[in-house]
């Protein structure tokens, strides 16, 4: 107990003795002085406890508020964030060991001075110390909890950057009662937040951005992002193909192929390198050259990502030039074999002529002899086509009338073989550019052939269709055994046919036609299902200059 205390009890208790005892001698009755003594003594005993027990309570409360001053004070001091106090008039009550080295006042009496006051104890953060009381002022005004980052320049020349937060405290009546400061650093979370936009960004561009087609795919096969090349290659927009699995994007054989190459990614852990052959938005057959390799976080696989590249021209391409190198070998065979036949066949066919004039009684065999040296001199005339550059001289002319003189010279063999032959016109002309004896032959082979793979009592139908992009498509279907999937990949390879008879020079000619016509030819068959045909002429001579696709499908 504190001294002054006392003493004022000891002043007060003779002040009520020597006080009580003048009064109760010169003012109270004679009879009554001893039971008012009794009662004054009572009374002094009530009061001398009341004060005894007063001041020890405020004792124990002076005691616990310094516990709790203390407790306070080894918290806030223990945080690394700035803690401050202040008192309704941006006084400072106390603030933690972070925020006095902060702002260089370690070694100052803060307590009782305001931001202005203490910006006079350090040059270097007077003006951030000033800067503060008008930020006060603002939580003050706005009477909620406010939240702002500040950038506070350091000794060195860098400058940190605090997320702070001021929380106004009032009075019942609305004054002010006192402020709560509280200062982060969020210098390091603001760098890894710029460098991890950095990344997300880089991450995207090379998303977004990149040439080839990239995915990411979950490890049940479902697709969870593609990027905008997706929509370029297929045809197919993002929005609509996110979420499917990826066997939807394909079928048959490359089902198969597309899930053991995931599994591959998922059950090994590393890239996979595949071809995957896929459709369009048209159905028309896409080969993607695909890499996928596994997205791993925290050690574990959590799904694929991976890059496809559209090759299907490259393997067009080489396609056409494995085919162009076939034919310049046969070509340079042909001419030198065409012109060796030629010349001793002239002479066969002319003795034979001259044999068959004189003598009457084997005119069968000569004219056996002589069906067998025009078919040799077809063959060779084929092969000589193979092997010189024909010059095409391309003029205007109808494509239904080419037609209709070819389905007017195969309607004999059809009806020898009991297949119909059926041919539908339209209703207006067809001009195209083009060297007419040519597409004959071209259209001979193609019918010729469907007739011939027709069984009895069998239909050819002969269709032609304007597509508007000035282009022709002539179509060739018939109901034959068909074409299996092995021999369509070697269609139009010289020398190569199915028939018991053929030379295998016919669909090369026919190729080789429609090439020179900057046109397309693609085949579509299944064993047992017939055989379809389909031929994309362009109209017009200015597409001429340009090199023609010959295409095969299956």
């Amino acid at each position: 107990m504190k001294k002054k205390p006392i003493f004022i009890f000891i002043g007060v208790s003779l002040l009520w003795i020597i006080g009580s005892n003048y009064l109760l001698e010169n003012f109270v009755p004679p009879r009554y002085v001893h039971l008012t003594s009794h009662m004054k003594e009572a009374f002094y005993v009530f009061i001398a406890g009341w004060f005894f027990y007063f001041s020890l309570m405020k004792k124990e409360q002076l005691h616990a508020s310094r516990e709790d001053e203390k407790r306070l004070a080894t918290l806030i001091n223990s945080m690394v964030d700035f803690v401050n106090f202040k008192d309704g008039d941006g006084r400072w009550i106390e603030a933690n060991q972070s925020g006095l080295r902060l702002f260089q006042l370690e070694n100052v009496d803060y307590r009782g001075k305001k931001d202005s006051e203490l910006a006079e104890y350090t040059d270097f953060y007077g003006d951030a110390l000033r800067s503060c009381e008008r930020t006060d002022e603002e939580a003050w005004r706005k009477g909620t909890v406010t939240q702002v980052e500040e950038i506070i320049p350091m000794p060195d020349g860098s400058s940190r950057t605090f997320d702070t937060v001021k929380v106004p405290l009032f009075n019942d009546d609305g004054s002010r009662e006192g402020l709560v400061i509280i200062e982060r650093d969020i210098t390091e979370r603001k760098e890894m937040d710029k460098l991890l936009k950095a990344n997300q960004q880089r991450y995207k561009s090379l998303f977004d951005y990149n040439p080839e087609l990239v995915y990411m795919i979950d490890l049940k096969g479902y697709i969870t992002k593609l990027n905008p090349q997706f929509e370029s290659v297929t045809g197919f927009t993002a929005e609509k193909t996110i979420g499917k699995h990826v066997t939807q994007l394909v079928n048959g054989q490359s089902q198969k192929d597309i899930l053991k190459a995931l599994s591959s990614v998922v059950n090994e852990c590393k890239p996979n390198i595949s071809e995957i052959h896929v459709f369009g938005k048209n159905r028309n057959p896409l080969l993607l050259y695909c890499t996928s390799v596994p997205i791993i976080v925290n050690g574990e696989i959590e799904g694929i990502i991976g890059y496809g590249k559209n090759i299907t021209d490259i393997r067009q391409t080489e396609e056409r030039l494995r085919r162009t190198e076939k034919l310049s070998v046969v070509g340079e065979l042909s001419a030198s074999v065409a012109h060796e036949i030629r010349n001793p066949l002239t002479s066969l066919k002319g003795f034979v002529q001259l044999l068959r004039m004189e003598d009457k009684r084997h005119q069968k065999y000569y004219s056996i002899m002589l069906d067998e040296l025009d078919r040799i001199n077809h063959i060779v005339g084929e092969l000589l086509m193979l092997a010189k550059p024909q010059k095409i001289q391309h003029k205007e002319a109808d494509i239904q009338t080419i037609l209709s003189d070819v389905t007017s010279l195969l309607n004999t063999e059809a009806t020898l073989h009991d297949v119909q032959l059926n041919f539908t016109f339209l209703q207006k002309k067809l001009l195209i550019q083009c060297e007419p004896n040519q597409l004959k032959q071209l259209f001979i082979n193609l019918i010729k052939n469907a007739i011939e793979a027709s069984p009895k009592g069998g239909t050819v139908k002969v269709y032609i269709c304007d597509s508007g992009s000035g282009k022709i498509m002539i179509t060739v279907k018939d109901n034959g055994c068909g074409i299996s999937k092995e021999m369509l990949e070697r269609i139009g390879e010289p020398f190569y046919s199915s028939k018991e008879k053929g030379t295998g020079l016919g669909l090369t000619v026919s190729f080789k036609i429609v090439q020179s016509h900057n046109g397309t030819i693609r085949f579509s068959s299944n064993a047992g299902d017939g055989t379809e045909v389909v031929v994309e002429l362009p109209k017009h001579s200015e597409a001429m200059a340009k090199q023609g696709n010959i295409l095969q499908e299956a």
